[in-house]
């Protein structure tokens, strides 16, 4: 009898736990993606660099560029690398794996667009994969590999797309 109520309140449980596929952690930092990402695209530094490891990052960008080295980030850093301008970049087909209680392996589409150096934007888009660690009670990303996504006859984003 006890058995019985034991399994079923087990099932109850975990139905609701999974019942949507995620994980707490995933669930968060599902969030915390889109939250970052609408930081960059706002200039709001100071909470990208929050929602990134304090001790350090490990990036990889889309350009062709070399592994960067494990970098701490400041707003200030930020705000140097952006004078040209952000650009507004959207989150698509997010997913996130929780691998143990610390760390969640992500990957999505970023697309937008961002600034082309010369005072305009030209479009982007770019897989990216990533790990978000716990540190204290928050989830920050540790580290994002972007690799270029080519455009292979879709939709070429344009500034216009973004105007009311």
């Amino acid at each position: 009898m006890f058995r019985n109520i034991f399994l079923s309140l087990a099932l109850i449980f975990s139905v609701a736990v999974f019942a949507d596929g995620h994980t707490g952690a995933e669930k968060t930092v599902l969030k915390n993606i889109e939250a970052y990402w609408e930081a960059r695209n706002t200039s709001d530094w100071d909470k990208v660099v929050a929602m990134s490891s304090s001790s350090g990052m490990l990036n990889t960008n889309s350009d062709g560029s070399f592994h960067k080295p494990m970098a701490t980030q400041t707003a200030s850093d930020w705000e140097r690398q952006s004078a040209g301008g952000t650009g507004v970049i959207q989150v698509h087909a997010s997913e996130a794996h929780q691998l143990n209680d610390t760390t969640v392996y992500v990957r999505y589409y970023a697309e937008g667009v961002v600034a082309d150096g010369n005072g305009g934007m030209k479009p982007y888009r770019t897989r990216v994969t990533g790990v978000w660690v716990k540190e204290g009670k928050n989830w920050v990303v540790k580290t994002s590999h972007f690799s270029s996504a080519a455009y292979g006859g879709t939709h070429q984003t344009v500034q216009a797309d973004f105007e009311d």
